[in-house]
């Protein structure tokens, strides 16, 4: 049997391709950190050829996708993905982003990572960083069984049969269950976590019945009585996917740049990437072809069958691109150059196993990697190694300082990262405390940059080069990139010596809005204005030229993270998005709202903002809560109330408006459950900046207590964060609503006696623990007890 070459490459990701399914020979999914799920449609044969169409797209990283078959009730199967934003999102193939999905999976406290679908296409699995597994039933949304018990993130899962679900864990452990969520057996002995599974089929000549593989990368094979039968060795990196071909060869992909194939225990072609991580890997149950995702942003197809392979001049460009792609040193590990052959070691020996790697000392001084392969009899090169961040063996210079690390931070897609210096010396709190505020981002952010940086410094000690760190096993969820994005780090040990929480002291603001993506929005349907004869609506000239103005000044405000004063485009901007807003059919608001919450962030002059009938912004973000079918509208609504905290006249009209700002969220609060948990995020967040506004109030008053007025509405606060808490599931929210409520307490004893005999806050802050396992929660628990019980 031929070896797998390049059928396709699929390019249209703007972010590291995480999951990837095959279900048909004409269907490739795909999911991203951009934030999107894309559909790729074979459009033509020779050479394979694929078009795109966005399946989904949402406001966060989506790493897992998968795919319900076709049946009499969904004829076109369903396309199931899910994320960073906790919700598994279960969309028709047939169906457009901005349709409604057909059901979307609520549950889930942290990051979906894992999703698969069972053979008859009646169950769905999903695991989380929640150390949660859910079971679903495909077309009774409602209802889930939680697998509960495990003691770290849930990495895979695996719907083995009609009655048996087996996941894998950060805690080192497989666990087999039934479907009713009896737990029947906990497999433990691996060395490291556990990330990936596998069905294999009957009769496979292991006798196993499964496969799994995590961060030790290997490969094991077990019954599901829970013996190991077999470890196929020849990763490198963590493992971090796996599947099975029809002929029963395995298939897996890893942080070591490679696809491997394997036949029985031995691996019998290795397909290298022009990327630092291959994140997952899907067969066609059909064809036999290969899909793989990675961290280069490409979706690539393999294919064992010449009239389904690309294009001979395709193939090379694939292979010279692995040639010249640069290896992190880190990935290699330390590398004597003296000791290492030169370029003659490659006619004069051959490999002794597939996918065996060789260094090679150039004659130019540089180190490049040499991949052996059984079907070519030949070393191929598969890139250059190349010195980076953090393990050079050099001091890293930043801003005319030397440092022993200088992190990537990547915020905001689109936009360079933020560098973030460390010294073995320094705490690792007070570091990701000075980074936070410096570059103004949320609080939420703290303990998840203090835990990247001990995570990516553990096991090195003060003096130490470079080259003799060494990392957690397992403490990156990611794998050993030195790039961090805020939301995506695991829970390593925390630092004792952590910074108070209490008083919040900073106001938060809420800035997701894609700038573009409202600018393309408003002048489409400007543009069906103009061609349908309604004028009337449709923006002038003049006012499409305020709107170019209104963006770039917002771009400029947002890269510099400052308020625009007194900008003359953001004066017109304001009117031009209240129109918008307001006047425009209610099913085209959502852009002119999502402006408006953008400017509140930027300019006070949406705060002084007017109309001629003495309506204020606040009245105009009102409007958007009329329609509670629509709660998109809402949602933006409620972070331009939190944006408005950003400017000296915003937080004027937020602190004389209170109790209509009040009334209009009273209703949400009243039942935050039945909410997205972004809406209640934003709720969560207005609450936070009226505490951090009494705070400020009563700093300024010295030792007097709080006016009346403001003791009213510190009481109405502490009412409204303590149902909230006693409500919440996820994290965020959780975490919001105890600063919000932890603050009021420092406001004095009055509060502190109504938060313990009347609000019965105690209560409160013991589900909170139990609700939520994280660090974070647990710091502010515990300042919020102090505070109790002085």
């Amino acid at each position: 049997m031929g070896d797998f070459k390049l059928s396709a490459s699929l390019l249209g990701h703007d972010d590291d391709v995480r999951g990837v399914a095959f279900p048909t020979p004409e269907l490739v999914l795909s999911a991203s950190r951009d934030a999107t799920v894309r559909q790729w449609k074979l459009t033509s044969t020779k050479p394979p050829t694929f078009d795109c169409t966005l399946s989904s797209h949402g406001t966060a990283f989506v790493n897992s996708v998968a795919f319900v078959p076709p049946s009499n009730h969904y004829p076109e199967g369903l396309i199931v993905s899910g994320g960073k934003d906790t919700i598994i999102e279960v969309r028709r193939p047939d169906r457009s982003p901005q349709d409604n999905a057909e059901a979307l999976l609520l549950g889930h406290a942290a990051n979906v990572c894992a999703l698969h679908v069972s053979e008859d296409g009646q169950t769905i699995v999903s695991g989380g960083w929640d150390a949660e597994a859910r079971i679903w039933r495909v077309g009774h949304w409602e209802a889930a069984t939680v697998l509960q018990g495990h003691d770290g993130s849930v990495w895979g899962v695996l719907s083995y049969d009609k009655d048996t679900v087996i996941t894998a864990c950060a805690d080192k452990k497989i666990r087999v269950w039934n479907v009713s969520g009896k737990l029947l057996r906990t497999i433990a002995g691996n060395p490291d976590v556990v990330r990936a599974l596998c069905k294999l089929p009957h009769g496979h000549s292991s006798q196993a019945d499964f496969a799994s593989a995590g961060n030790d990368g290997v490969i094991r094979l077990w019954t599901l009585g829970g013996s190991q039968v077999a470890q196929l060795h020849g990763h490198e990196s963590f493992i971090y996917s796996l599947d099975v071909l029809p002929t029963g060869e395995l298939v897996s992909s890893s942080e070591d740049r490679t696809a491997r194939i394997w036949k029985g225990n031995q691996c019998i072609q290795t397909i290298t990437h022009p990327a630092i991580s291959v994140w997952s890997v899907a067969t066609c149950p059909k064809s036999g072809d290969i899909v793989t995702g990675a961290s280069d942003r490409a979706v690539r197809i393999f294919s064992r069958a010449d009239d389904r392979q690309a294009r001979p001049e395709d193939i090379r460009a694939f292979e010279d691109s692995v040639k010249s792609s640069s290896i992190p040193q880190q990935q290699v590990g330390d590398i004597n150059k003296e000791q290492l052959p030169g370029p003659e070691f490659l006619q004069q020996k051959s490999g002794t196993k597939e996918g065996q790697v060789q260094m090679i000392r150039e004659p130019n001084g540089n180190v490049s990697a040499h991949q052996w392969s059984n079907a070519a009899q030949q070393w191929v090169n598969v890139g250059t190694v190349v010195d980076s961040a953090g393990s050079s063996g050099r001091k890293q210079e930043f801003q005319g300082k030397d440092y022993d690390y200088v992190f990537d931070v990547d915020i905001e897609d689109g936009k360079p990262p933020l560098k973030l210096p460390f010294n073995l010396s320094q705490n690792p709190y007070e570091v990701a405390k000075k980074f936070i505020a410096d570059n103004e981002l949320p609080i939420s952010y703290i303990d998840q940059v203090a835990n990247f940086i001990v995570s990516n410094t553990q096991g090195a000690a003060i003096g130490q080069s470079g080259e003799s760190q060494t990392q957690a096993p397992g403490s990156d969820p990611w794998g050993s990139e030195s790039r961090y994005r805020p939301g995506e780090v695991g829970a390593p040990a925390v630092p004792e010596s952590r910074p108070k929480v209490l008083p919040q002291t900073q106001y938060l603001k809420i800035v997701s809005g894609n700038l573009k993506a409202m600018q393309k929005k408003i002048l489409e349907f400007n543009e069906e204005f103009l061609n349908s004869g309604s004028k009337d609506a449709a923006l002038n000239p003049t006012g499409v030229n305020i709107l170019s103005a209104t963006i770039k000044q917002l771009d400029q405000a947002q890269s510099s993270s400052k308020v625009t004063e007194g900008s003359p485009a953001l004066k017109e901007g304001v009117e031009l998005a209240v129109k918008i807003a307001t006047t425009w059919p209610v099913e085209k608001r959502l852009p002119g709202t999502d402006l408006l919450c953008a400017l509140a962030a930027s300019s006070p002059s949406l705060a002084t903002f007017t109309s001629s009938g003495s309506e204020t912004i606040i009245d105009v973000f009102s409007d958007a809560f009329a329609n509670t079918e629509k709660p998109n509208h809402a949602l933006l609504a409620i972070r331009g109330f939190a944006n408005l905290f950003n400017t000296e006249e915003g937080r004027l009209i937020m602190d004389g408006e209170f109790d209509k700002v009040h009334v209009l969220l009273k209703p949400y609060v009243a039942d935050p459950g039945k909410w997205h948990r972004n809406l209640i995020i934003a709720i969560t967040t207005v609450f936070i900046n009226y505490t951090v506004m009494l705070s400020a109030s009563s700093s300024a008053s010295a030792s007097d207590p709080p006016s009346r007025p403001n003791a009213d509405r510190a009481l109405t606060l502490l009412d409204d964060t303590t149902k909230i808490i006693n409500s919440a599931t996820d994290s965020e929210i959780m975490y919001r609503s105890l600063v919000a409520a932890g603050t009021l307490l420092t406001l004095g004893d009055d509060f502190r006696s109504a938060a313990r005999e009347v609000f019965d806050l105690e209560q409160c802050l013991s589900r909170a623990e139990k609700t939520v396992k994280e660090p974070r929660i647990k710091g502010v628990v515990a300042e919020m007890r102090d505070e109790l019980g002085g």
